[in-house]
């Protein structure tokens, strides 16, 4: 199982790829509406291959976030039926401290 060290390491990696992929898609967009002929047909396919790597990146992680949200709600729902009496404990607490929050003024 991953580290939070781990996890943090990969998303600012994530999100330093998307940002490069990104802004080398633009440089190539903006060149490419100045230049004519093949090198601009070369800048706009490059810009689109930027593009669809970003798009693929975005994909695979919405793929682990929605894994790893079902597991959640799947490890959650066997604690619910393991211990049902403590969930229903919890919630009635939760109800508690949210109207006591709401009620506060």
């Amino acid at each position: 199982m991953a580290t939070k060290q781990d996890l943090s390491n990969k998303e600012e990696q994530f999100i330093d790829n998307v940002k490069q992929s990104l802004d080398d898609a633009e440089k190539l967009l903006r060149e490419a509406a100045s230049a004519t002929g093949d090198k601009a047909t070369e800048m706009r396919e490059s810009a689109m291959q930027s593009l669809r790597r970003t798009r693929e990146a975005l994909y695979d992680t919405q793929d682990v976030l929605v894994e790893r949200g079902r597991r959640a709600a799947r490890v959650t729902d066997d604690y619910v039926h393991d211990n049902p009496w403590q969930a229903i404990g919890m919630a009635g607490l939760a109800g508690v401290l949210i109207g006591a929050l709401i009620c506060r003024r």
